[in-house]
C-alpha cells in the first residue's frame, strides 16, 4: 500500500556547502511548504502550475530562517508521482536542520533509505529494474557504468524482459485455454511457432546472461593482482600507474608486508590495483602472512601482472625457473590473463631483449609480456592499452544491454531453466498441463525482475540499499 503522508529529507549529500536541497513528497506536501514559505510576490505555492519556481523566505512564525528557491511539482508529473516541492536554501548545516526541523513540526516525518524512488514505483513512473538503476547511477564512478545505468534508467533492459515476457504471455493465455477444452483434446497454440519462440527467448536469456561477466566488472571493477618476488619494483610499477606515491617504495626486499589497494579509471573502466608482498621463502611471521595474503589476491584477482626483474633474467637458470614459475601459475589459474612485465627496460640492451624473447617463444605456454620501466615510466600506457583489451566492451559501443545486478542475473538463469524445461516438454509431448506450469515459472521469474512481481521483504531489501533523499 501507498502511504500519503508527507515525506521529507534532504537531497543532497549532508555537511556545508553552497547550496542544499530539502525535498517533500506527498499528497500535503505543497500545502505544508506554502504553510512555512512566503513569496516575495506574495504568491500561494497550492495555486502555483507544475514546474516552476519561486523565491522567498522559510519562515518559523515571525522567524525568517532563510532566504530560498521553492521548486513546485504537481501530482502526477513529479518523480514521485505525488505532489513534491524542493527547497533550495543555502548549505549551512544549521539552516538545514532548522528548516527539516520546522518541516517536522508541520506534519513531515523523515523519509526512510529510498523512499522517494520506492513511491515513484509504487506508482507506476518507474519499473523495479529501472528503480535499481537510479542507484547505480548514483555510485557510479567511471564513463561505462555511468552509461549502462543510464541505459538502463531509462527503460533499455525492462523493454527487452517486458517484450518477451508479452510474447511468453500470449501463450501462456492460449495453452491454460486448452485446459479449460482437455476433454475436446484441441490444441489453440501453434506448437512450430511457440517453439520458435521458445528458441528466440532462450537466445536472448542467454546474451543477457553472459552479458553479466562484463557488466560486473565494469560496475564492481577489475581486480588486477600485482605479483612476483620481493624487489622487483612491484610497488614502484602501482605508484607508476597511479601517477602517486601510493606504496613505500625501498631497496630492501620484504618492505611490503601487507596488500595495497587503490583504484584507476583507465578508458573508462575502474581496474582496482593490488600491490601484495613479495613471494618467497622466509622464516619472517608477519612476512609470511602477508605471502599468504598475496596468494589469496591472486584467488580474487581477475588479471594477474607477474612482474619480474629483467637485470636478474641475465644470470644463469634465472629465466628457465622464470618460465617454470609462469607455467605453474598458469596451470593453476588457467582462467586468468597473466600478463608477464619485465622491469628495467631502460637497463637492458638489445641482446639482452632478444634472448628472452628467444626463450619465451619457445615456451609453450608463452604469456603476454610487456617491457616496462617502472621507474622511468617507460611502457606504462602500453600495460594500460593491455588490459584495457581483457575487458569486452563492445557491447557498449554497439548499445546493447548489460546485465549489472546480480538479483536480475539470478532470475535469468532460473527463468531460463524453465525455459529450456518448457522446450524439453513440447519435444517429449509432456501435458499441456505441465508445461503450463514451467511457463508460469518463467513468467514469475521475468515478473521479478521488473517489480510485476514483488513483495514487501523483496521491496525492502533493495530500496535499504538506497541513499537517504533519493
Amino acid at each position: 500500500m501507498i502511504n500519503q503522508d508527507s515525506i521529507v529529507a534532504l537531497a543532497t549529500p549532508s555537511g556545508a556547502g553552497a547550496i542544499a536541497i530539502i525535498r517533500i513528497s506527498g499528497s500535503d506536501a505543497i500545502a505544508i511548504g506554502n504553510s512555512v514559505f512566503k513569496s516575495i510576490k506574495n504568491k500561494d505555492l497550492t495555486r502555483q502550475k507544475t514546474h516552476t519556481l519561486h523565491l522567498g523566505h522559510i519562515v518559523d512564525d515571525a522567524k525568517t530562517l532563510d532566504e530560498v528557491l521553492v521548486s513546485v511539482f504537481k501530482e502526477p508529473n513529479s518523480y514521485t508521482g505525488e505532489n513534491t516541492i524542493e527547497i533550495s536554501c543555502h548549505g549551512s548545516a544549521y539552516i538545514q536542520q532548522q528548516i527539516i526541523q520546522l518541516l517536522l513540526r508541520k506534519g513531515c516525518r523523515m523519509a526512510d533509505a529510498g523512499e522517494f524512488t520506492l513511491r515513484a514505483f509504487l506508482n507506476g513512473k518507474l519499473d523495479l529494474s529501472q528503480a535499481e538503476a537510479v542507484a547505480d547511477l548514483i555510485s557510479s564512478d567511471n564513463e561505462a557504468s555511468h552509461q549502462i545505468a543510464m541505459q538502463q534508467m531509462r527503460g533499455g533492459f525492462s523493454n527487452e524482459i517486458a517484450k518477451l515476457r508479452e510474447e511468453l504471455l500470449n501463450f501462456a493465455s492460449l495453452i491454460e485455454l486448452e485446459l479449460d477444452f482437455a476433454e475436446e483434446d484441441v490444441e489453440f497454440a501453434d506448437r512450430t511457432q511457440f517453439y520458435e519462440l521458445l528458441n528466440r527467448i532462450e537466445f536472448v536469456l542467454k546474451r543477457l546472461i553472459d552479458s553479466f561477466a562484463v557488466g560486473n566488472v565494469i560496475k564492481n571493477g577489475i581486480p588486477v593482482a600485482i605479483v612476483g618476488e620481493p624487489n622487483v619494483g612491484k610497488s614502484t610499477l602501482l605508484n607508476a600507474l597511479l601517477n602517486e606515491e601510493r606504496a613505500i617504495v625501498s631497496d630492501i626486499a620484504g618492505t611490503t608486508r601487507d596488500t595495497i589497494e587503490d583504484e584507476l579509471v583507465i578508458g573508462g573502466i575502474g581496474f582496482r590495483f593490488i600491490d601484495t608482498a613479495g613471494i618467497r621463502e622466509t622464516k619472517d611471521v608477519v612476512e609470511s602472512i602477508g605471502i599468504k595474503k598475496t596468494f589469496e589476491k591472486i584467488e580474487q584477482a581477475q588479471v594477474v601482472l607477474y612482474l619480474v626483474d629483467g637485470c636478474l633474467l641475465s644470470v644463469d637458470g634465472k629465466l628457465d625457473n622464470l618460465l617454470v614459475e609462469i607455467n605453474k601459475t598458469q596451470n593453476q589459474y588457467p582462467q586468468k590473463p597473466i600478463l608477464v612485465i619485465i622491469n628495467k627496460k631502460d637497463l637492458l640492451s638489445k641482446e639482452v631483449i632478444d634472448r628472452i624473447d628467444a626463450k619465451l617463444t619457445t615456451n609453450n605456454q608463452q604469456p603476454t609480456t610487456i617491457y616496462i620501466s617502472a621507474k622511468q615510466k617507460i611502457g606504462v600506457e602500453e600495460l594500460k592499452n593491455q588490459l584495457l583489451s581483457f575487458v569486452n566492451t563492445g557491447a557498449l559501443r554497439n548499445n546493447d544491454t548489460i546485465v549489472t545486478n546480480t538479483r536480475h542475473y539470478d532470475s535469468l538463469l532460473k527463468a531460463l531453466d524453465e525455459i529450456q524445461k518448457v522446450k524439453f516438454g513440447l519435444e517429449t509431448n509432456l501435458s499441456s498441463d505441465l508445461i503450463a506450469l514451467d511457463i508460469r515459472e518463467a513468467l514469475y521469474q521475468f515478473g521479478l525482475i521488473t517489480g510485476q512481481v514483488s513483495n514487501d521483504e523483496l521491496l525492502g531489501n533493495i530500496f535499504a540499499n538506497f541513499c537517504i533523499g533519493k
